[in-house]
């Protein structure tokens, strides 16, 4: 579904809103709005600190993050927390 301006494609366009309103930024807000487990409740994962580092890179991968392939596995759970 288009977002209000066009020009480009928001997967979940009410996740991508509510998190706006939240402060998040519009980066960050679309990388989670179009993740593929977009709009399913959370709280069944483990912390990040128990993923193999090879686990969190694939998470990175997924979410977009840039860089993921040289920084540490403490580097990558800071970048999924704040990105």
């Amino acid at each position: 579904m288009p977002n209000k301006k066009g020009s480009s494609l928001i997967k979940n366009e009410d996740q991508y809103e509510a998190l706006i309103e939240k402060g998040a930024s519009k980066q960050k807000a679309a990388r989670i709005a179009n993740s593929p487990d977009s709009g399913k409740k959370g709280g069944s994962s483990e912390k990040y600190e128990r993923w193999t580092k090879e686990d969190l890179y694939e998470k990175a991968k997924q979410v977009g993050i840039d860089g993921r392939s040289n920084i540490s596995k403490k580097e990558l759970i800071d970048a999924l927390r704040n990105n």
